[in-house]
């Protein structure tokens, strides 16, 4: 189905603007934030046109194929690494209740399916000197967006690619912000850390991050990877692109 405001009205649970096309629903966000919105308010598309992940790579979110949607949330400061966390945990869950399988985070911020990304999660945090205003949780969640016979064929799919079923996009949306609120009441919690962290589907294993070659051991409290090299050195990396080495061993 086709989203419209009327059709989000029913499912989404919170205060939302509905845009048919815009740029960046995270830009769209901080603006209103910055105009006064309230915690929990959403920015959701049809599509988006200059959508970006870490790092400043770039992305089109088709019409009519795939979620964007951005959420207003005002955690103390502390907590602000934890977005990113729930933002996954959410993205999970919602694909489980779908029936989908062989889900995982790959850290720090990629949804994967069977080892394919179907969601891309952003959090951009908006300050006043020291004080925090308030962040915008970015999410691109693939649809119905057909990879087949793309450059991104082995490392991309989508939900209903995935069940094999057609799913209302509208009805996704409020779900999805269900279980945001879910964990936000829950950021300061052991509960949250722990459910991310057992969701992380590269542990244990052989990465490259940020030059460094390693094992990734473990994860901090704060969302950092621990990686321990061929010397036995540890790197603790807070940001950066994980790369898996199948088959290498230190």
């Amino acid at each position: 189905m086709t989203l419209t405001s009327g059709r989000l009205a029913k499912t989404l649970p919170t205060l939302f603007r509905y845009f048919q096309r815009i740029g960046s629903t995270n830009d769209a966000a901080r603006d209103w934030l910055m105009k006064g919105a309230p915690a929990n308010a959403v920015d959701i598309a049809d599509e988006q046109s200059a959508g970006r992940g870490r790092r400043g790579k770039s992305w089109h979110t088709p019409p009519g194929a795939a979620l964007a949607i951005s959420m207003i949330l005002k955690p103390q400061a502390r907590w602000l690494p934890r977005l990113t966390m729930l933002g996954g945990l959410a993205v999970c869950e919602l694909a489980e209740s779908l029936g989908c399988e062989d889900l995982g985070i790959k850290w720090p911020n990629d949804v994967q399916i069977g080892g394919k990304k179907v969601s891309g999660i952003l959090c951009e945090a908006t300050w006043a000197g020291d004080r925090l205003c308030g962040a915008a949780l970015g999410i691109g969640l693939n649809v119905r967006v057909d990879f087949q016979g793309t450059t991104l064929a082995a490392s991309a799919t989508s939900l209903e690619s995935a069940i094999d079923a057609r799913l209302d996009r509208s009805q996704l949306a409020g779900s999805l912000c269900e279980r945001i609120l879910h964990w936000q009441r829950r950021i300061a919690t052991d509960e949250l850390f722990a459910s991310w962290r057992a969701r992380l589907n590269m542990l244990g294993q052989m990465v490259s991050a940020n030059g460094a070659i390693g094992m990734a051991l473990d994860v901090t409290a704060d969302g950092a990877l621990l990686l321990s090299d061929e010397r036995g050195e540890r790197h603790t990396i807070h940001v950066g692109e994980l790369v898996p080495l199948a088959g290498e061993g230190l």
